[in-house]
């Protein structure tokens, strides 16, 4: 037991140590690839990995099969780190390839990133253990493998339940393409399926006996791209047609279906734009004769930014540097620039908030500015519901090539790329680094705690999920 605390450098030396075994886990779970609530092969591999470590386990947290806490440690403060898995279908790709090469056509594919995101807030997880342990303090540790980011709000869902509650603060990142602290607004949403129930009919025979489902479904889209002119602009409205009805055009078409993803800066702006958007719904119903039904699927509230804490990370990351890359990493990394086009780098440095200059990088070689600011970021993200919960902050890795679009195969073929390991372990020594502060400096963490309650107002946090929606797994076992 030490009585002093141990240096950035030392902490560093240990995640370097440990390292190896945490980018191999998170290779394995890049090959996994698996969807929203389904992360079956990937929980299984973080839990051995946990239970290895000597953490405590709990499964089917807040009732979902994919979900589970690994703890460490006893009294407070209590810091948790919140890791994800999910991938994303269509975007099956081949390791280290600079070009479009599915391993299974229309296969699953890790465009996200999320095999480095839990595997590396594992290792900070782990990291911060180790550490607190060696200094003989207490406190707990916890692992939050939290599924179906991508589509799924699987935070939301736990945050309903109150898996967050105790929590002193919590810590995340997200793999990218800069290193720097990732404080931003986002945009809340809901994710809600229209679902319309006409009659069929022959189409040529008796096309006046039928009423159809997809003619209201085509209506109600056309009124909710008219509505987009009168929304505010920041808002966002999406839809796929998730049920046409069949394939044979001389039936009229008695089931479709449509599902809106609908997003705003705040949650009750949100909100109230879903309900402009099912008022289009009922107007086609009424029009085309047909039934509606409305079944919110997920949805989010915004991240709300802690600076307290984001201060704290951003001089731990100023500390470290960036990561080091190598001539290999930035000759891969060209590669991978040559299939982009000049839009596609020049946004994503707008994304991460960058200086312009960097956009000429193979790899980013600085780490990104911050002075205490939140930036705007036009995504999503449950973070954000566990974020007005407890006091939350998050990082960004570098461990792609500068201009790596997010949800493409680009970043699926750079997964598990030397540069891509280099950038998780970084980020695991930002948030260890930053958790280990807050459990030394209770100041920090009463800080941060203020900051909360004064960006709330003091009001408890209300989940944009009603409480009659169950998650997609325990809605697949209803009768």
């Amino acid at each position: 037991m030490r009585n002093d605390p141990l240096s950035l450098d030392e902490l560093s030396g240990r995640i370097e140590a440990k390292g190896p075994a945490y980018t191999q886990l998170a290779d394995t779970i890049w090959g996994f690839a698996e969807l929203r609530f389904n992360e079956h092969q990937s929980v299984a591999a973080q839990i051995a990995v946990l239970e290895g470590e000597g953490f405590r386990i709990t499964r089917d947290v807040a009732g979902l099969p994919t979900a589970f806490m690994a703890e460490w440690g006893e009294g407070g403060p209590v810091i948790g780190f919140l890791g994800e898995f999910d991938a994303l279908a269509g975007l099956s790709q081949e390791a280290g390839v600079a070009e479009p090469r599915p391993v299974v056509q229309g296969g699953i594919g890790h465009g996200c990133g999320h095999n480095l995101l839990g595997s590396g807030a594992m290792l900070a997880a782990v990291a911060a253990r180790d550490t607190l342990a060696a200094e003989g303090r207490k406190g707990t540790i916890r692992y939050y493998g939290c599924p179906g980011e991508e589509g799924g709000s699987g935070k939301t869902f736990m945050a309903r339940e109150g898996v967050f509650d105790d929590l002193d603060a919590a810590l995340c990142w997200h793999p990218g393409v800069f290193a720097g602290v990732n404080s931003a607004r986002t945009l809340a949403n809901f994710q809600v399926y229209f679902r319309f129930k006409g009659r069929p009919a022959h189409a040529a025979g008796s096309p006046h006996l039928g009423r159809s489902a997809l003619d209201a479904v085509e209506i109600m889209n056309m009124g909710a791209n008219y509505l987009r002119e009168h929304m505010p602009s920041d808002a966002r409205l999406h839809y796929a047609i998730t049920d046409t009805g069949g394939n044979s055009p001389n039936v009229v078409q008695a089931n479709a279906e449509v599902l809106y993803l609908i997003r705003s800066p705040k949650v009750a702006q949100a909100a109230a734009l879903f309900e402009r958007v099912k008022r289009c719904a009922e107007g086609a119903a009424h029009m085309t004769e047909t039934q509606l039904t409305v079944e919110i699927d997920k949805a989010c509230s915004e991240v709300m930014p802690n600076t307290v804490l984001e201060m704290a990370m951003h001089e731990n990351i100023r500390r470290l540097g960036p990561p080091v890359f190598d001539d290999a990493d930035r000759a891969f990394a060209a590669e991978i620039r040559r299939t982009l086009t000049p839009d596609d780098i020049e946004s994503s440095v707008e994304f991460f908030g960058a200086p312009p200059e960097a956009a000429s990088l193979d790899m980013a070689e600085d780490i990104l500015p911050f002075d205490g600011t939140p930036r705007w970021m036009p995504g999503s993200t449950d973070v954000g519901d566990v974020s007005w919960v407890v006091p939350t902050v998050q990082c960004h890795g570098a461990n792609y090539a500068v201009g790596t679009p997010f949800h493409t195969w680009q970043m699926v073929a750079q997964g598990k790329s030397p540069a891509a390991h280099k950038g998780m372990l970084h980020a695991a020594k930002a948030m260890a680094a930053t958790a280990l502060d807050a459990i030394r400096d209770p100041e920090l963490l009463a800080r941060a705690k203020a900051e909360l309650k004064q960006r709330t107002g003091g009001k408890p946090y209300a989940c944009p999920i009603p409480a009659e929606v169950m998650a997609p797994p325990l809605r697949a076992r209803r009768p």
